[in-house]
């Protein structure tokens, strides 16, 4: 069975930083891209950064760019997402994501993605 844990969330001020972790189980996905997506109530999911197989290709949205950096280690089945000058409007959860294809490039789309994890929450106050 595919598991994705994400775990590093919580509470912090404006201007502080948090690093997520995913850890995957269930199957090898050192051969496929990873990403990261979020979630407001009563708004869709959407794309933070994403990562492929070998991590030289990394995308960010517009609104993190400079400030959120993905990483992964694929001999511990994690990827990570470092996040840097926290803002409020960064609160929402956040989710981590694998797609099912191998030695594909990443994607910005949630329905590209074949697996999920739980989410973690992340608050960022004024």
């Amino acid at each position: 069975q595919v598991q994705l844990v994400e775990s590093g969330g919580g509470f912090v001020q404006a201007g502080g930083s948090l690093r997520l972790s995913c850890v995957a189980s269930g199957r090898t996905f050192g051969s496929s891209a990873m990403g990261w997506f979020r979630q407001t109530p009563g708004k869709e999911r959407e794309f933070v950064a994403a990562i492929n197989w070998s991590a030289d290709h990394r995308g960010y949205a517009d609104s993190v760019k400079g400030r959120f950096t993905i990483s992964r280690d694929n001999a511990k089945n994690t990827v990570y997402l470092q996040m840097n000058s926290l803002k409020p409007e960064d609160t929402a959860v956040y989710y981590c994501a694998a797609r099912k294809s191998y030695n594909g490039d990443y994607r910005t789309t949630p329905t590209e993605y074949a697996y999920w994890g739980q989410g973690t929450q992340v608050t960022v106050s004024s």
